[in-house]
């Protein structure tokens, strides 16, 4: 409307200006006349085709935010697969555009919370179901009341507890409430710390374990104690998936400003249809192997977490079934 009424107001002066110097004076007032009455025409015929088309154009965005507003009640409501049609207008494409992603990344968190729950359900089945068959049996006379009886129970016990243990680390870090205690430090003595700790796991294994390191130290800023941790998640998970007479490879090098520490076995590996999803919780490439070996599934989701915490990331190669695996580690580069 205020362009309407600017637009009438120029072409008026304009008009008195043009009329004063090239109309003679007798019709001067005949053709004001006739301009004051087609401006009145075109500033009416303005008006209604600027009311019409703003009218038309609120009653489309109107229509689209009232979509987006039954979309957004339907997924409050829990419908999380509700999306919007996207309008052909740029600025409501984009909205529209906007909440389908958000709703579409909605219906993923939801599913892999129905996951982790189904997961959970079932991890806790099976040490449960174990100790509920050890106390039928000794119920009804079939185990005897003896040390071994118990000691068994006892393992199964501590399954279940290392899973709730590692649930609550799990929850604690992806919760960004993990307790970190940053120093500068030389990543080379945690490692010979680690494979030290492992050397009876890789002595039963009948493995060789090699360690490629630097002589000078390898200063990282990082917690060490959480580093060992992760160090001892990716180790152990070598050793456990290494075929008696492996190998397993130790690297730490300096890369830009980066620590790398790498992680390479010739064991079983990773099918490329498993390696994206290697570090989801509780996802299992091997579940029989995995499950026989009391891991719970979620300690690389733990370890990635970690190191993300520690402004790190751990990533995970592997050129097949068979052919090995490769896990890398980093983490920022510490100054004396």
């Amino acid at each position: 409307m205020l362009v309407v009424v600017v637009g009438v107001v120029t072409l008026s002066l304009t008009a008195n200006a043009l009329l004063e110097q090239a109309v003679p004076p007798d019709q001067v007032a005949t053709v004001r006349t006739a301009v004051i009455q087609a401006l009145t025409i075109a500033a009416l015929a303005a008006t209604i085709a600027g009311l019409t088309t703003s009218i038309l154009l609120v009653q489309v965005i109107l229509r689209s935010l009232r979509s987006i507003a039954r979309s957004s009640q339907r997924i409050a409501a829990g419908r999380y697969d509700e999306r919007v049609i996207v309008p052909a207008s740029d600025e409501l494409r984009a909205v529209a555009e906007s909440f389908n992603q958000m709703a579409e990344a909605l219906e993923q968190i939801e599913q892999r919370r129905v996951a982790m729950i189904g997961n959970v359900a079932h991890e806790l089945r099976t040490p449960l179901a174990g100790i509920e068959g050890y106390l039928e049996g000794l119920i009804d006379g079939v185990l005897p009341a003896e040390a071994d009886t118990f000691l068994d129970m006892k393992q199964e016990v501590r399954r279940l507890r290392r899973l709730v243990d590692d649930l609550q680390t799990l929850s604690r870090v992806e919760a960004g409430q993990i307790s970190l205690n940053f120093t500068t430090f030389d990543i080379n003595e945690v490692i010979r710390r680690v494979v030290s700790q492992l050397q009876p796991q890789v002595l039963d294994g009948c493995l060789q374990v090699i360690c490629e390191r630097t002589d000078q130290p390898l200063l990282t800023r990082a917690d060490p104690d959480r580093v060992a941790q992760i160090l001892l998640n990716l180790l152990g998970n070598a050793v456990r998936y290494t075929p008696e007479g492996g190998c397993i490879t130790v690297r730490s090098a300096l890369v830009g400003e980066q620590v790398r520490v790498t992680v390479e076995d010739t064991g079983i590996g990773i099918a490329p249809e498993h390696l994206p999803y290697i570090f989801e919780r509780f996802y299992r490439a091997d579940p029989s192997r995995s499950r026989a070996s009391g891991g719970s599934g979620i300690g690389l989701t733990i370890a990635r977490h970690l190191a993300w915490a520690m402004g790190g990331d751990i990533s995970a190669a592997s050129a097949g079934l068979g052919k090995g695996s490769t896990f890398t580690l980093t983490l920022p580069r510490g100054t004396t």
